[in-house]
């Protein structure tokens, strides 16, 4: 399983609007099929930059999903978000290779 994240700062005088077209974008993103789900994290760490920053993790069942969408989805759907935002928005993606997972069960 693997994990794509992008992580955004985006500048405060375009926040709101943003946020607001991120929460319409991630459904598009999955609507492609390629990720199996997605969450929208917004990162605590203080930056030097003014921003804002956030991490959005989708989830892909393999790598040949992950390829897919590179191939066939993602230049579309980045220049999307580039054209709406430009220079108020900078974006770095990462890959995650998930290598097991563990959980606690509260009783």
């Amino acid at each position: 399983m693997y994990i794509y994240n992008v992580t955004v700062s985006i500048d405060k005088s375009v926040h709101d609007e943003w946020l607001s077209w991120i929460k319409e974008h991630i459904p598009v993103v999955l609507s492609t099929g390629r990720f199996t789900e997605a969450k929208l994290t917004r990162v605590l760490v203080e930056e030097e930059l003014e921003g804002i920053t956030y991490s959005i993790q989708y989830r892909a069942q393999s790598r040949q999903a992950l390829d897919d969408y590179y191939k066939y989805d993602a230049e579309k759907l980045r220049t999307d978000g580039m054209k709406k935002f430009a220079d108020k928005m900078l974006a770095f993606r990462t890959e995650l290779q998930i290598i097991d997972e563990y959980k606690v069960n509260f009783k």
